[in-house]
């Protein structure tokens, strides 16, 4: 009776390895892909305002409301923040770190 105990305890160990080693598997997978996701939704979005004409045209306005602390919000500034959140509606930035984005462009 014992030997059938141990089977089974033995039988049921692998089973929980193999199901605990399987689930960490689909969540790190899971995970790596959200994050790529996110990676690529963040690429294609910076380098898309890189090359646009009205992010560009805002890097003075950007310049002046980083260095008033938002005090300065110029008007291209303000079209570019329009365009930006249009563009990526994802996008949960404030206007501060969207300044500092143009900047770093």
């Amino acid at each position: 009776m014992s030997r059938l105990r141990l089977l089974s305890a033995a039988a049921l160990l692998a089973v929980a390895a193999n199901s605990h080693a399987t689930s960490l598997i689909v969540t790190t997978d899971a995970i790596v892909g959200a994050l790529k996701a996110t990676s690529d939704v963040t690429s294609d979005a910076s380098s898309s305002l890189r090359d646009n004409k009205i992010v560009l045209a805002a890097r003075d306005d950007a310049a002046s409301f980083v260095a008033s602390e938002g005090a300065i919000r110029g008007v291209k500034l303000e079209s570019a923040f329009d365009h930006i959140r249009h563009q990526a509606p994802q996008l949960n930035a404030t206007d501060e770190q969207l300044a500092q984005a143009i900047l770093a462009i």
